[in-house]
């Protein structure tokens, strides 16, 4: 029989990938909410979702995102509804019998000066990035979350850290989304308007790391499905989120330079070095996660061309 399975933000980038998953894996018995049908910051209001439907597995995929932009005018909301999001749904999973949760993070709960690549171990360990550090902390708590009530009530409540996202159901806001999205619709635009050439933010060498949503779907599902025993020999009860990344990173240029191939832009790329560049290095260390059997299949130009294939099919719909 198979596992009754909530996946929570399915209409998100990340949740609906894992959906795709867990169908292609003749996984049928899939619950899902829309906004309009469950208030995750509702803690009554989720208590009951939980009760009706009988949940065996969660995937906490749901939480409010969003680019720098978003989060230095947002700070308050970003850690509120994160926090309440997480806690809700962890609460309602213990209190309702749920053994099994995979909770989704983001790389950003590392310091900001971290070494490279970053291992898990450098959690909590130095000051956060300040643009971000409110959404940060309610991920950090997410995970703290997960270890304490693992540890208290013998529950099996996991934590997976993902690099930088792109793929199917990414933002392509002009504003609010994320380098590859934003520069994906900047090339398109251009080449379009058959410009002559495309401007780039900073030098153009700092370095970076990027997953498609396919491959942390997969990976996910992967963890999710772990023994308690293969899991814990990797883990430890109050060190036990995963890693999750391709271990790869490449220069800002080198993505440029990818996009413009993968678009069909052919003109010239401009780097603006009056623009700042940020942090030079954010790689993950994912060492773990290969031990637990697991790597990244998708590579990045693969990866960049079925998301601009996507991106195409949808333009109407991502336009604003």
């Amino acid at each position: 029989m198979q596992p009754t399975i909530f996946v929570a933000g399915h209409r998100g980038m990340v949740g609906s990938a894992i959906v795709r998953r867990l169908q292609a894996q003749g996984q049928s018995n899939i619950v899902t909410a829309s906004r309009s049908e469950l208030n995750l910051l509702d803690q009554a209001a989720v208590q009951d979702f939980f009760k009706q439907h009988s949940i065996d597995q969660v995937y906490l995929a749901a939480a409010k995102v969003g680019g720098i932009h978003a989060n230095n005018e947002y700070p308050a909301e970003f850690i509120y509804e994160n926090l309440m999001i997480e806690a809700n749904i962890i609460h309602a999973a213990y209190t309702t019998g749920v053994k099994k949760l995979l909770f989704l993070g983001s790389s950003c709960i590392y310091p900001k000066l971290a070494e490279q690549p970053m291992k898990e171990e450098a959690l909590l360990t130095g000051t956060l990035e300040p643009t971000n550090e409110p959404y940060a902390i309610a991920k950090i708590a997410g995970i703290k979350l997960c270890e304490s009530y693992s540890r208290q009530y013998g529950v099996d409540y996991r934590s997976v850290m993902p690099t930088n996202l792109y793929g199917t159901n990414d933002n392509f806001h002009p504003e609010n989304s994320h380098v590859i999205p934003a520069m994906m619709r900047r090339f398109h635009e251009a080449r379009l308007n058959d410009a002559k050439e495309v401007v780039i933010w900073g030098t153009g060498t700092p370095m970076r790391e990027f997953l498609h949503v396919d491959d942390m779907a997969a990976a996910s599902v992967h963890v999710m499905d772990l023994s308690t025993e293969v899991y814990a020999e990797h883990t430890s009860p109050m060190l036990s989120h995963i890693n999750v990344g391709t271990g790869i990173d490449c220069t800002i240029r080198e993505l440029a330079e990818t996009m413009a191939r993968v678009v069909g832009f052919k003109g010239k790329l401009r780097f603006d070095t009056s623009k700042p560049d940020g942090t030079p290095r954010k790689l993950m260390d994912v060492s773990r996660l290969r031990a637990l059997g697991w790597q990244a299949s998708i590579t990045l130009e693969d990866g960049l061309t079925s998301t601009y294939r996507w991106y195409l099919g949808n333009i109407d719909s991502v336009r604003s």
